[in-house]
């Protein structure tokens, strides 16, 4: 019996289980400190909102914060995983996250609208690390795994989608009556559980390589930056999270200003969530049958078909049928992305590629993010699903570009 127990647990690859492994401890992580996006987005317009007394197109001004300290700790981020190593990068990251929520709850006690931003922005500094997450699943693993490695790491935003809602609703009056302010001291409490958890993180600096690969020498950024699937994925990758993000962040807004409650905008951006993010169950399997441009496209396709249901009316179900799709769309869309970003660089040139790619998808987000509410305001919810297919649609195009370009390669080759 000893020998078969040892001869079951010799058949396990090494690299398969530290692949599992740091995906689960990740996946933990990202369920409560990815807990803090949710609720800087569900919250943030409205508490802009509320904060403001005339100019309401500056509501959405702190979830552009937020998306701007993603976008500005993207490469600091990167640079200090390269220095330190990812575990305390990502727990340097954690205390971030906690940070940010303490200053935007003592804002909200000031009534100070850009402080509040600020502290928006300190929380979405804390994100870039959480960004990273991905990043350092996929290159751990070995070849085979890494599309699949990303969805496990993904799969806590599930947790995410139910932490940070509910964090909201059970949390948002404990400073009554400071509203909200509850909410925003609460992150502290989930980024130091997050911190507690990637003590536990164990990986290797370099990126994990098959017996027959040989680690090379990096290229110069931009001969890296300027190939043809680079610049594909990127595209695909911005695309997919800014057009979520877009609708996103002025879907709460729209909700209430058509007569529905902060608890049922709140609960929509939940359901929005966990549509990002349940599907990382089997998005790696599908990407692995079907191929990273398939899925992508998919993704591409959705986000078009949630800016249909949007357009269709203003009924609950239209918002959160279109907030369900827009989830789904972002997931295939930014999963397949990122799959094929990973497939673009040496495990020399990781740091830096990664950090400039989420600084610019990151930087577009932010700017997505103001310019919703800055279209809400001036064209209403109709604006804003009127802009969303016309840009789906080109980056479908480019994606399609990229397919009949590999075609030709690989006829080429043979």
């Amino acid at each position: 019996m000893s020998d078969q127990n040892t001869t079951a647990s010799s058949s396990v690859d090494p690299a398969y289980a530290l692949t599992r492994r740091n995906g689960f401890i990740l996946a933990a992580a990202n369920a409560f400190i990815g807990a803090c996006a949710p609720i800087s987005i569900s919250l943030g317009g409205i508490v802009g909102d509320y904060l403001l007394d005339e100019d309401k197109s500056l509501a959405t001004a702190p979830v552009t914060g937020f998306n701007v300290g993603v976008a500005l700790g993207a490469l600091p981020a990167a640079w200090l995983m390269r220095l330190v190593g990812r575990r305390y990068g990502f727990m340097s990251g954690a205390l971030f996250s906690g940070l940010g929520g303490l200053v935007a709850a003592t804002a909200l006690f000031q009534s100070n609208f850009w402080l509040f931003a600020f502290g928006l922005l300190i929380v979405g500094i804390g994100g870039a690390f959480v960004q990273q997450y991905r990043f350092a699943a996929a290159d751990n693993a070995p070849v085979g795994l890494k599309a699949q490695a990303i969805s496990w790491v993904l799969i806590g935003g599930i947790f995410a989608a139910i932490i940070g809602p509910q964090t909201v609703i059970f949390t948002r009056d404990f400073f009554e009556p400071v509203l909200f302010a509850g909410a925003y001291a609460a992150l502290i409490g989930l980024s130091l559980i997050g911190f507690a958890i990637l003590s536990f993180l164990r990986v290797h600096e370099n990126t994990v390589l098959l017996e027959h690969e040989v680690e090379e020498p990096a290229r110069p950024l931009m001969e890296i930056i300027t190939q043809q699937r680079f610049l594909t994925a990127l595209a695909c990758g911005v695309t997919s999270f800014a057009l979520m993000s877009f609708m996103m962040t002025g879907a709460p807004l729209a909700m209430i200003g058509c007569g529905f409650s902060t608890d049922i905008a709140t609960l929509g951006i939940q359901w929005h969530v966990l549509a990002m993010f349940g599907p990382s169950f089997f998005t790696g399997k599908l990407i692995a049958r079907f191929g990273r441009e398939t899925i992508v496209a998919t993704g591409l396709s959705l986000l078009i078909a949630c800016a249909f249901v949007a357009s269709l009316g203003i009924e609950l179900w239209n918002f959160w049928f279109a907030l369900v799709l827009l989830g789904v769309g972002w997931n295939f869309g930014f999963i397949g992305a990122t799959a094929m970003v990973t497939s673009t660089y040496r495990s020399s040139e990781k740091n830096k590629v990664q950090g400039v790619h989420d600084v610019i998808l990151f930087g577009t987000v932010a700017f997505s993010s103001l310019m919703s509410g800055q279209v809400l305001n001036a064209f209403g919810w109709d604006g804003i699903n009127m802009i969303m297919w016309p840009i789906a649609l080109v980056c479908l195009g480019i994606l399609g570009l990229q397919v009949m370009s590999d075609r030709k390669n690989r006829v080429s080759a043979a």
